[in-house]
């Protein structure tokens, strides 16, 4: 059974319509012309640039670095569109593509976030990294590419987000304005982990990043064989799919030569390997502009625009970063459907047009160009619950209230209060009937992204799921910036999962929008607003794994992503915690194993967990390391 991957190449679909007639924009405006272009090691980069016909100006560069392909391939195949939106294709820039090393028709060999070497922009340094490439290709176009003002932006969405970044450390002068846009900062944390576990619905996809090209170059190249995974059983219900693959250990007879399965398999934890490819001890010395975008509901890469807006706002407290932050999906502002819905949530018509229009395309101009000046706020975000945009100086905001939720008996959840008494609450937890992650049955895919905003009445009754929820709010209640969770446990077993879920249930007279399916009743929806899952055995140190002492109550602290999100007057604010969550994670066995990549299916163990009162949520302070949580970041 053939399976067809959508996977992050919805940056690329435009160019894969290829169109030659005179009615197309770029054909008619646009020069184009490719070249191998020189590293300082002798490795030759494949670039296509389009130069603007139009030769009574000269341009900027603005430019694109993928390893997902820059089809169409050939001098006289042209795209249907130019840049990050038809906006700044039709104010006129040299765009510029590039296949990454070792990716179609480049040289090289791939490596997947490709560790950082500092001080790679000097001209007699022969390590390479994603930097140095950067730089090599803008020193060769502003020597070889005529026309040009000596000024070159980036942009990239996911992958090309990362690349992006990861440009921006020891950046070639000529280097002035990059936009990482969904970045990947750390696969440990971004995509393929969250928080120690292991996304596993992303199974399908590692052929895309696992394999080697066969030969120097090639258009045509795609990734590995994926077929023979897809022959376990009907796709169409990827639940079900996933518990008949059974323990993880079982995926490397389907996956033997995917290098990539073979480094995620041998270090389960945040060991140097991983380390060495996180970009964010890096970003210092970033001295020109950055405009980080992404989307509250990006089910792959929302930990890294928000933890890579931070990290350069720490490190470089006088640097032009700002931050947007919008109802998105994975991408979705680089595209507009006329209406931005995620799953069945509706949130406003012509949001991404709005983002293409006003910060953008102004962003762009007014460093490359000179053209305006862009009034940009710190922060330009997105309420998900008013549905309006707002702007702070400083993300995250100082003057929204901290919020502290608390637990209850009778499954009260308390806001700012204390519970008049400590009671626990005891749920079993079985990982061979582990809780779905979705409301309905869905077919595979290689990005779980529908979930973000799904309906989670499905789970709020099950008794493998504690669920606590407010009485109706008599007046709207925001929540904004870091949110800190700390439970207080114990368990019969010597490890967990942890899935703590924030909640927006809406009143039983909660009008359908025109994102409501039919089969969808609005009224009492409970949306997931925000999310983590967090692998019990990390809880001190993501490289050092411990087991726990059955039945010895200690604390498990761990961040939710940020959040701006306003629960309206008559709504209920709802948590959920559960230890699986399948198969957008991993089952953990429950029972410690070394490695759960080789666990059998013997070690997968049902367990008795029990949380306390004394548990609590925070949203709205910033999370400060001696509050229990901190990344190895070396």
């Amino acid at each position: 059974m053939r399976f067809v991957i959508l996977f992050h190449l919805f940056v690329l679909l435009s160019f894969n319509h290829v169109i030659s007639a005179d009615d197309n924009y770029v054909v008619k405006n646009y020069t184009k012309a490719e070249y191998q272009i020189p590293m300082r090691d002798g490795v030759k980069l494949f670039t296509i640039v389009y130069a603007p016909k139009n030769k009574k100006q000269s341009y900027p560069f603005l430019m694109n670095r993928t390893c997902y392909s820059i089809a169409p391939y050939g001098k006289d195949s042209y795209p249907n569109k130019l840049g990050p939106s038809a906006f700044l294709m039709k104010e006129g820039y040299i765009f510029v593509y590039q296949d990454v090393r070792g990716r179609y028709m480049s040289e090289g060999t791939f490596d997947n976030m490709r560790p950082h070497v500092p001080g790679n922009d000097k001209e007699n340094k022969v390590d390479i990294d994603e930097s140095s490439d950067t730089f090599d290709t803008i020193e060769w176009l502003l020597k070889n590419i005529e026309n040009n003002n000596g000024k070159v932006g980036q942009w990239g969405i996911s992958y090309p987000g990362f690349y992006t970044a990861a440009a921006l450390p020891e950046a070639h002068p000529a280097l002035v304005a990059s936009s990482p846009q969904a970045p990947i900062s750390d696969f440990y944390f971004d995509d393929f982990h969250h928080m120690g576990t292991f996304v596993q619905s992303y199974l399908p996809i590692f052929p895309v990043f696992g394999y080697q090209k066969d030969t120097l170059t090639t258009t045509q190249w795609y990734g590995g064989p994926r077929e023979k995974l897809m022959e376990l059983g009907d796709t169409k219900d990827a639940y079900q799919f996933n518990l008949n693959l059974g323990p993880l250990k079982n995926v490397k007879q389907y996956y033997p030569n995917d290098f990539f399965w073979k480094q995620i398999t041998e270090h389960p934890n945040y060991d140097v390997f991983w380390q060495s490819r996180n970009i964010l001890p890096h970003l210092v010395d970033i001295d020109h502009a950055v405009l980080v975008v992404g989307g509250w509901f990006d089910a792959e890469d929302l930990y890294g625009p928000l933890n890579i807006y931070k990290t350069i706002e720490k490190n470089n407290p006088k640097s032009k970063n700002n931050i947007v932050m919008g109802p998105w999906s994975h991408g979705d502002w680089s595209r507009e459907k006329g209406y931005q819905a995620v799953n069945h949530i509706y949130f406003g018509d012509s949001v991404s047009t709005f983002y293409q229009r006003n910060i953008e395309l102004p962003f762009f101009n007014y460093y490359l160009k000179g053209k305006g000046k862009p009034a940009l706020p710190e922060a330009y975000m997105f309420d998900t619950g008013t549905k309006i945009w707002k702007t702070f100086d400083h993300w995250p905001p100082v003057e929204i209230p901290e919020t502290i939720l608390k637990f209850q008996a009778n499954g009260k959840l308390l806001i700012n209060e204390e519970p008049g008494s400590e009671a626990s609450f005891t749920y079993i937890s079985d990982p061979n009937k582990p809780v779905p992650y979705r409301s309905e049955i869905a077919p595979i895919r290689s990005t779980p992204r529908p979930f973000m905003t799904d309906d989670q009445r499905h789970a709020s009754t099950r008794p493998d799921v504690l669920t606590f929820e407010t009485d109706p709010l008599t007046s709207d209640l925001t929540l904004a910036g870091e949110i800190l969770v700390k439970l207080v446990i114990s368990m019969s077993t010597n490890d967990a999962d942890f899935i703590v879920k924030l909640i927006d249930v809406y009143p039983p007279d909660e009008p359908s929008t025109k994102a409501t399916p039919d089969y969808i009743t609005m009224g009492g929806y409970q949306q997931l607003v925000r999310h983590e899952a967090m692998r019990g055995r990390f809880r001190h140190s993501f490289e050092h794994p411990e087991p726990f002492v059955p039945n010895h109550k200690e604390e498990v602290n761990f961040p939710l992503q940020d959040i701006l999100h306003t629960f309206k007057k008559g709504h209920k604010v709802m948590i959920q915690i559960h230890s699986t969550w399948f198969p957008y994670i991993d089952r953990n066995p429950q029972k410690y194993v070394d490695n759960i990549y080789e666990a059998d299916e013997t070690d997968f163990t049902v367990g008795m967990i029990t949380v306390y009162g004394s548990s609590s949520i925070s949203i709205g302070t910033p999370i400060k390391p001696e509050e229990g949580f901190e990344l190895e970041i070396k």
